[in-house]
């Protein structure tokens, strides 16, 4: 039986993968070339220490999820708009269900802080991480 953290994380990689054109991945490492519709790779990150309730026994957590967003452009406006686009096709999906199918009490994206990144011999490329928190309870620590 897969544990509420590992379902949550698939269904999420699962909304990723709706976004448009884009490539989305979970826990991979950046490849040698790009889509050209852009890279979306999901990384678990960390669920943190729970909060407990008792009776009955809970434990709430507040997992920080990463998604990993890169694109690439001959120019820097190309860059801005390809990854503007990418962004908001991505909110857009995580809006569709903030609950991912009541697997979450709530799912909130915080904002990217974008960075270029020259590459040698190639068009740069324009990236940020998203964190994700998933709001989230289960009976078990493990699970």
């Amino acid at each position: 039986m897969t544990s509420t953290r590992e379902t949550i994380l698939q269904t999420l990689l699962a909304e990723l993968q709706t976004v448009p054109g884009a490539t989305a991945l979970r826990e991979e490492v950046l490849p040698e070339r790009l889509p050209a519709g852009g890279l979306v790779i999901l990384r678990d990150g960390d669920p943190g220490a729970p909060e407990v309730t008792l009776s009955p026994l809970a434990y709430h957590y507040e997992h920080r999820a990463e998604i990993e967003v890169i694109v690439q452009g001959k120019t820097p406006a190309a860059r801005a708009t390809a990854f503007d686009a990418l962004v908001q096709a991505i909110g857009a999906a995580l809006a569709t269900d903030s609950t991912l199918g009541g697997l979450c009490d709530w799912t909130e994206a915080k904002t990217p802080q974008p960075v270029d990144l020259p590459v040698e011999g190639a068009s740069a490329l324009k990236a940020a991480i998203i964190p994700v928190i998933l709001h989230y309870t289960t009976v078990d620590p493990l699970g």
